[in-house]
């Protein structure tokens, strides 16, 4: 019932920023919290940032914090990651996933719809 599509990734280099956006099918996506998600070749899936129904709580991991931010846009059924400051080390597919509930998760468990991911390469 629900779908999830990213969209926006690309090569980048080292600096730039990219913009990934995630739209949602259904009509009850503003009741859910959202959050992004990294997985790098050989790597686990990690967590990047959390976005709770409003908009009003965001979480962010140490690794991100002060470059990236998750906002969302509930009348365009979309949550976005404005990346700036890219390093190369931020290269991976990115996927969006809505929360199994509403407070803050950080596990993939924790989710139970996910995208399909954008790749994203940053070079040096």
């Amino acid at each position: 019932q629900v779908q999830l599509v990213e969209s926006g990734g690309g090569l980048v280099q080292a600096g730039g920023s990219l913009r990934l956006s995630c739209a949602a099918s259904g009509r009850t996506f503003s009741t859910y919290a959202m959050g992004w998600f990294r997985q790098a070749p050989g790597k686990e899936r990690e967590f990047v940032a959390f976005i709770n129904w409003s908009g009003g709580i965001t979480s962010y991991a140490d690794s991100v914090k002060g470059r990236f931010t998750i906002s969302r846009d509930n009348a365009k059924n979309t949550v976005y990651l404005q990346m700036n400051s890219l390093k190369p080390e931020d290269t991976a597919v990115y996927y969006c996933a809505r929360s199994r509930g509403s407070q803050y998760r950080q596990f993939p468990y924790e989710y139970d719809y996910w995208g399909q991911g954008t790749q994203v390469t940053v070079s040096s």
